[in-house]
């Protein structure tokens, strides 16, 4: 700097060359190099071929910080085309890297392809899975945790360590025999069992090795996600109950509980204290609303403790129509924590959700079919299909008029289904626009709902049929904000947000055999811009196929 000039010129002179500093400034990244292959697995002590990624299962961990750029290059070796989603990964403006069917060309045998995306203001624990064919039922999944930047307050200590488990119901039979019993038009009915990280321990097993150990007097955090195909799961450990601080990536008002019900697709930490005698205790996982219980349990080891875990297991909840009065009593007890810093959404520059006027209301029913004398699951009547050309792919193309048609599904349900349609369902969003979508369900099945690409606030779960007059009954303050939502057998639950995130996003049931045979669709969210600020030009990076394979590509947003 010239020792001439003025110190006040010279600080005007360093403001801006700071400022250009910080702008060209990146968040981190983090590089990962997959390898997903066949290999032999026992999730319920029956040897089966698997799904692995780095001969892993579940697969490696993704941990990463709010904001961290994810680079994942994906080296396919199966004989089979592959992809993997990221749910509740939101890929602000970014729905090219989603994973599913409809937005990208699967990674063909023996090719790769390198995901990259960022965690753009998003905490919590979260899953990643195959999407392709029945590829889920084998492996291939795994968590991606995403904690707070350092100078951003969580609203507890620092635990002791932290625990991840990934558990849902399993089939004996691979993803190779299930997918052929529903393509002959079948079901693949009951789950085996229940499987823990991939294991299944029986009460007593002396060989059984503890998956955790604690030590007396410190607390623990526990990340538990759900990733069966099926099954809603209870857990809870023994001698100690758990303070639940985080569901679905948001900080939660910290309740305590004795047991959790978990739902296909969701996620959820406890921190839990040991604060028992020193010996073994177990972890207990147990399937909700099915007619034959289900149980797994896993050991945790207190360090130094002395004597095995008791066979006396922790009573489930009830069942029936008492289990699911319990269940739907302790989803209302679920709220956000509003006093926590993090990262969390702001519709139209407001937390107060429940103040915004609704600009839409999407009534979405659920409903089981036989056509042409196979199961096909459908909303509102139609039962969505994959064909060789990712839709995304076709509408920026400006092909979209040859592979489907829009608005298939209304905003409402017909009264009766008599004729379901089966074809590729998109949905046309206004961007921008706070909607309502209400999920009935009048199956005797419980539901789980995820949609990709958001958040929504889930207002309100009752049973019997929805209307208008329901609305007096929503949490409009303090609902947790979250990417997927139960629905219970003869009910309904509805949920809010702001439809401010443009790509083409899946709507899907997480029941893997309701998603595979039908019960998706997609939202088509389109900035009116076309714009670089609203939404990322297809990567060069991208792969294509189908129809648009070999075309010139469509000039570039700015």
């Amino acid at each position: 700097m010239d020792p001439g000039k003025s110190p006040i010129l010279q600080l005007l002179i360093l403001i801006p060359l700071c400022l250009v500093g910080v702008s060209l400034a990146e968040d981190p990244y983090h590089f990962f190099e997959w390898h997903v292959t066949y290999g032999n697995i026992a999730p319920l002590g029956v040897p089966q071929q698997g799904i692995l990624i780095n001969n892993q299962f579940p697969g490696p961990e993704i941990n990463c910080t709010s904001n961290n750029n994810i680079v994942v290059n994906v080296f396919n070796h199966l004989d089979e085309p592959f992809l993997l989603t990221w749910a509740g990964i939101q890929h602000r403006k970014n729905s090219w890297q989603d994973g599913t069917p409809a937005t990208m060309c699967p990674i063909l045998p023996g090719a790769n392809y390198t995901y990259r995306f960022q965690v753009k203001d998003q905490i919590g624990s979260y899953i990643y899975f195959p999407t392709t064919g029945l590829h889920r039922a084998s492996g291939g999944m795994g968590m991606l945790k995403v904690h707070s930047r350092p100078l951003i307050p969580v609203p507890f200590d620092n635990p002791a360590d932290e625990y991840s488990l990934l558990l849902g119901d399993w089939y004996n039979d691979g993803h190779k025999t299930l997918k052929r019993l529903l393509d002959s038009g079948r079901s693949i009915v009951r789950p085996d069992g229940i499987h823990i990280n991939g294991k299944s321990t029986k009460i007593g097993d002396a060989a059984a090795k503890p998956l955790f150990t604690m030590e007396a007097g410190k607390t623990y955090r526990y990340r538990v996600c759900n990733v069966g195909l099926r099954l809603s799961v209870n857990f809870r450990i023994q001698g100690h109950t758990m303070k639940l601080v985080e569901l679905e990536g948001s900080h939660t008002v910290q309740n305590v509980y004795d047991s959790l019900d978990l739902h296909v697709g969701q996620c959820l930490s406890v921190l839990v204290t040991a604060d028992q005698a020193p010996r073994d205790y177990y972890f207990v996982a147990s399937s909700r609303f099915f007619k034959r219980v289900l149980t797994s349990v896993v050991v945790i080891l207190y360090a130094n403790g002395k004597g095995p875990a008791s066979p006396a297991l922790p009573p489930p909840p009830p069942e029936n129509s008492m289990g699911i009065a319990w269940s739907i009593n302790q989803f209302r007890s679920f709220r956000w924590n509003l006093t926590a810093s993090a990262a969390r959404p702001n519709p139209q520059g407001s937390y107060h959700y429940g103040q915004i006027n609704i600009t839409r209301t999407i009534r979405l029913a659920n409903s089981r079919h036989m056509v042409n004398g196979k199961l096909r699951f459908a909303v509102n009547g139609i039962s969505h299909t994959d064909g060789e050309t990712p839709l995304k792919l076709a509408e920026y193309y400006g092909l979209a008029n040859k592979l489907f048609t829009y608005d298939l599904v209304k905003d409402e349900p017909p009264t009766q289904v008599n004729n379901v349609v089966v074809a590729p369902s998109v949905k046309n969003a206004t961007f921008r626009n706070f909607v309502e979508i209400v999920f009935e369900n009048q199956e005797k099945t419980i539901q789980t709902w995820h949609l990709d690409g958001y958040s929504f606030f889930a207002v309100g779960i009752e049973p019997g049929r929805w209307s208008p007059a329901k609305r007096k009954n929503y949490n409009l303050l303090d609902a947790i904000s979250r990417h997927t939502i139960q629905v219970y057998p003869g009910s309904w639950a509805a949920v809010m947000l702001t439809l401010d995130n443009a790509g083409m996003w899946n709507l899907r049931s997480e029941m893997w055999e309701r998603f595979y045979l039908g019960q998706q669709f997609y939202f088509s969210v389109l900035s009116p811009e076309f714009s670089l600020r609203d939404e990322y030009n297809l990567p060069e990076f991208q792969q294509t196929c189908g129809i648009v394979k070999g075309m010139p590509r469509p000039a570039k947003y700015v």
